[in-house]
């Protein structure tokens, strides 16, 4: 029997009513517990075990050790002093467990020993009444993920992506929940991956706003030009997105296609399914980027555009001017000799002649476009 329909009613939210959320976690115990950890279970035959809520890390993995099972551990930002005891315990690689602690990693997939390291970014978008050069468009954080045997750790940066709503969902599939630590980090991979798609269909909202500002006709004393400071604000949005999913496609690759002792067999081909959508966000945001540059081409094109059509009024109306300031620097000299110097009508004549000379060059402008 497929088991698709539990996984995507499992990451994805539903009607149903969360589980209650469990008692506060005492961090006073062992040096195992941690201020940071936000909640602790033991899972036996896809169901948490009742009366864990309060279990250090260390109970946790012994309990499991004795009685089978996975302990699922969640922490959020914690401190190298607050990561130690949970290191040990667990038996964690340095390197992975530096990278932990301080977070702004690139996404990757790591195997140290018997555990596996992946590092997701997540992507929440900001809503904002109206995109200007300053506007946050995406916020980032990070989801770690340690994968074992019989237990899962997951830290997570940033004040989004929190996995409280995941946890529950996965709560009340049991049939998932069974095939131990490696369906907590399929959820976790798909949880991830359907945020970039809800964030791509509204930064695809935010381009269309864009585009459609940069070829309208432009209000009456308004400059082409004036979007290209949103254009490239959104343009590194958007680079920040890529700059979370891209290097996430090769991890996403090797769990769906490389056989893993510990990914089980039932759960590693559904990571294809994330791996397909992970693929075509991917090409969503490759394709904003490259919007973005033609339309912030197109942009810098029409303000150019704009800027030679005003050299060319300024120069049309110096032409006009240069008649009447050629004439009058003629009349302006003092010689005794002049045209017509004495002659009553001298004066109505030589401003006739400005007036109808200056009308000709205007007409002619005009007709070619230039006024």
């Amino acid at each position: 029997m497929s088991m698709l329909p539990y996984l995507r009613a499992a990451v994805r939210p539903s009607l149903r009513k969360s589980t209650p959320v469990q008692p506060g976690y005492d961090t006073t115990r062992d040096p195992s517990a941690s201020s940071a950890v936000v909640d602790c279970a033991v899972y036996r035959g896809g169901r948490r075990v009742q009366g864990t809520a309060c279990l250090t890390p260390r109970e946790a993995i012994r309990r499991v050790r004795e009685d089978g099972g996975f302990a699922w551990i969640g922490l959020h930002e914690p401190t190298e002093a607050e990561f130690a005891g949970i290191a040990a315990t667990f038996g964690l690689h340095p390197l992975a467990v530096e990278d932990a602690v301080h977070a702004h990693q690139r996404p990757k997939l790591e195997r140290y020993d018997d555990t596996l390291f992946t590092v997701f970014k997540t992507i929440h978008y900001v809503e904002h009444d109206e995109l200007t050069a300053t506007s946050e468009v995406v916020e980032t954080g990070e989801v770690m993920c340690f994968t074992g045997p019989d237990f899962v750790i997951t830290v997570r940066h940033g004040g989004q992506g929190s996995l409280k709503g995941l946890r529950h969902r996965l709560q009340d599939d049991p049939d998932l929940l069974s095939k131990g630590p490696s369906s907590v980090l399929h959820s976790i991979a798909d949880h991830v991956v359907d945020g970039y798609i809800a964030v791509a269909a509204a930064v695809q909202d935010d381009i269309d706003e864009v585009e459609s500002a940069v070829f309208a006709a432009p209000a009456k004393g308004v400059t082409r030009g004036g979007d290209a400071g949103r254009i490239y604000q959104l343009k590194r949005e958007v680079l920040e997105f890529k700059r979370a999913v891209s290097p996430l496609l090769r991890p996403m690759e090797l769990l769906s296609e490389r056989p893993m002792r510990l990914v089980d067999p039932d759960i590693q081909k559904y990571f294809r399914d994330v791996a397909d959508h992970l693929a075509r966000v991917h090409e969503q945001v490759v394709g904003f980027d490259e919007l973005l540059n033609s339309i912030l081409q197109a942009n810098l094109a029409q303000a150019t555009v704009a800027q030679n059509e005003d050299m060319r009024k300024i120069t049309s109306w110096a032409a006009i001017i240069a008649v009447p300031t050629m004439i009058c620097g003629v009349y302006g000299m003092n010689f005794d000799h002049m045209p017509e110097l004495h002659w009553k009508y001298g004066y109505p004549m030589v401003m006739a002649a400005i007036v109808a000379s200056c009308f000709t060059i205007h007409r002619a402008l005009h007709r070619h476009g230039w006024l």
